[in-house]
């Protein structure tokens, strides 16, 4: 049976926090995609407060959805107008998983 995560609750300063996790791929559109994929890789790591696996087939992500979300969307923009056309495939869950 699947494990269910309940992660909003309230911090210090009152303000509802909640735990995400997001599995990310990326499949650049051309012959040569290891260097995009690699590229994105790097600067999601470069990122403070967020947690971050790479495997064969995914990265997965986890933090705050406040600051996880803003950070992805900015790092897919950068990747599309550094290498043009890529898909990039996502899964979000509410609750920080054990990565």
């Amino acid at each position: 049976m699947p494990r269910i995560f309940y992660s909003a609750f309230l911090n210090d300063k009152k303000h509802i926090t909640m735990k995400t996790t997001i599995e990310i791929s990326n499949y650049p559109l051309n012959a040569d995609y290891i260097p995009p994929i690699q590229d994105f890789i790097d600067r999601i790591n470069a990122h403070a407060n967020i947690k971050v696996k790479v495997n064969a087939t995914s990265t997965h992500i986890v933090g705050e959805i406040d600051e996880v979300m803003p950070i992805i969307q900015q790092e897919i923009k950068t990747s599309f107008e550094k290498y043009g056309k890529m898909i990039f495939v996502m899964k979000v869950l509410n609750g920080a998983l054990d990565i």
